[in-house]
C-alpha cells in the first residue's frame, strides 16, 4: 500500500487537489483496504459494492459521506491503477437537498465580536467579507491582497479556477492590524500556521473551524456554525442587499448558476416579495379559543 499511496499522492498533487481533499481521499482508500485486509489493487467491483453497503448499513453514514468515499475510490482506480470504473456498477447515492444554515447580520456581528483571539476575529471577518471557501482561505498569500484595486485574488479555487473578490476597506484595515500583530511575518502566507502563527507553512483547515466553534459558543448561538456557513451568509446577505445572482455566482466561483440559485430560497427579500394567498381571503371573525 505504501507504493500505491505514494503514486496516488503524486497524482492528487499533480492535479492540484487541496491538502484536505488529498488527505481525505488517501484515508478513504486506506480504510477500504483495511476493511478487506487486502491491498486495494487486488480488490474489484464486488468489493466496492459490499463496502458501499457496509458504509450505509453498519456505519450508517449519510449519502454525501458515502459519495465522498466513492469519489476517492473512483480516483484511485482510474488515475492510480488506470482501471475502468463503471458508474452503473457502483451508483452514487442520492443526496438529500437541505437548505444550509444562515445567520442574520446581527448574528454574524455577534459571532465576530465573540472571537476569543484577535487572530480568530480576523479569520471570521475574512470568511464573511469575501465568501471564500475554507481551503481557499488557508492558501491566501500576502501578494493576493491588492489594495490598489481593492480586490482579493483567490488562486486555484475549486476546479483550479482563479477569481477576484471585493476587498472591503474594513477588512483591509483588519488585515493590516493582523499583519502588525504577527510575531514573525511570513514572506508568503497571509495566515501562517502553528500555534504562534509564525510557520513557513499556511494554517491548517482546522483553524477556521475552531474559530467558528469557539466564537459561536461564546456568542451563545444555537445554530451550528462552521466556515462554509459564513460563505452562505456572504451570498445570502449580498442577495438581500440587491446584488444580482450572476454577480454572486462569479464572486463564489460557481460554474453553474443552479448552484447559486439556492440562495433565492434563503433570501428574506425574495421570500417576502410575494404575499401568502391566505392574506387575500376574507374570513368571518377570528378563531375562538378552545375551552
Amino acid at each position: 500500500m505504501t507504493h500505491l499511496r505514494r503514486i496516488m499522492l503524486e497524482e492528487l498533487q499533480r492535479r492540484h487537489y487541496s491538502q484536505a481533499t488529498t488527505q481525505r481521499y488517501i484515508r478513504s482508500v486506506e480504510r477500504f483496504a483495511q476493511h478487506f485486509h487486502c491491498s486495494p489493487d487486488r480488490l474489484g467491483r464486488q468489493h466496492i459494492r459490499q463496502y458501499q453497503a457496509q458504509l450505509f448499513t453498519v456505519q450508517k453514514l449519510s449519502p454525501g459521506t458515502v459519495t465522498n468515499h466513492l469519489c476517492a475510490l473512483r480516483f484511485f482506480y482510474i488515475q492510480t491503477l488506470k482501471k475502468p470504473w463503471s458508474i452503473a456498477d457502483t451508483p452514487y447515492p442520492k443526496k438529500r437537498h437541505r437548505l444550509p444554515t444562515i445567520l442574520s447580520q446581527e448574528e454574524v456581528a455577534q459571532l465576530i465580536d465573540a472571537a476569543p483571539t484577535a487572530f480568530y476575529r480576523t479569520v471570521l471577518m475574512t470568511l464573511y467579507a469575501t465568501g471564500v471557501r475554507n481551503a481557499e482561505l488557508t492558501r491566501l498569500k500576502i501578494s493576493d491582497v491588492d489594495s490598489q484595486r481593492m480586490v482579493l485574488h483567490v488562486r486555484g479555487g475549486k476546479g483550479r479556477q482563479d477569481r477576484d473578490v471585493m476587498l472591503s476597506p474594513v477588512l483591509l484595515e483588519e488585515l493590516r492590524a493582523h499583519w502588525r500583530r504577527l510575531r514573525k511575518r511570513s514572506s508568503v502566507w497571509l495566515f501562517p500556521g502553528n500555534r504562534w502563527h509564525s510557520s513557513d507553512q499556511p494554517m491548517d483547515t482546522k483553524t477556521p473551524r475552531h474559530a467558528c466553534q469557539h466564537a459561536a459558543r461564546r456568542a451563545g448561538l444555537k445554530k451550528k456554525v462552521y466556515p462554509h456557513v459564513l460563505r452562505h451568509c456572504f451570498a445570502t446577505h449580498l442577495l438581500e442587499a440587491g446584488a444580482d445572482l450572476h454577480t454572486i455566482q462569479i464572486l463564489l466561483g460557481h460554474h453553474d448558476l443552479k448552484e447559486t440559485a439556492i440562495y433565492l430560497h434563503l433570501s428574506q427579500r425574495h421570500l417576502h416579495a410575494t404575499a401568502s394567498p391566505l392574506d387575500a381571503l376574507v374570513l368571518k371573525g377570528s378563531s375562538q379559543p378552545e375551552e
